[in-house]
């Protein structure tokens, strides 16, 4: 969701993407949620940037953003148990700080 600007002025953006830059990011981001989409409901493995690795069920690609299905075994939260356990949880994931994504 994006607020209207209200303040009066004119501003100096920090940063400004490239126009050649933000038509190649568009075209992945498309290229992915396709990819994505294709496979909704698929075992994957998903590695970031940053070299987090996340197993689970492809769930849905929206804006930019890939939903993951964590099941309870392949995750770990400190604090305390769920005594009936806990049947997974739903990660959301940038897509654009994803390095792969692979099927299991």
């Amino acid at each position: 969701m994006s607020l209207p600007y209200t303040a009066g002025g004119a501003t100096t953006p920090l940063y400004q993407c490239a126009s050649h830059v933000h038509e190649a990011l568009k075209s992945v981001k498309d290229h992915m949620h396709g990819l994505c989409a294709q496979h909704a409901g698929k075992l994957a493995r998903v590695e970031t940037l940053e070299g987090d690795v996340f197993e689970g069920h492809l769930m849905h690609c929206d804006r930019g953003i890939l939903y993951m299905s964590i099941p309870d075994t392949r995750a770990f939260f400190p604090g305390p148990q769920v005594p009936f356990g806990n049947p997974g949880f739903v990660l959301p994931l940038v897509l654009f700080n994803l390095l792969t994504i692979s099927l299991l």
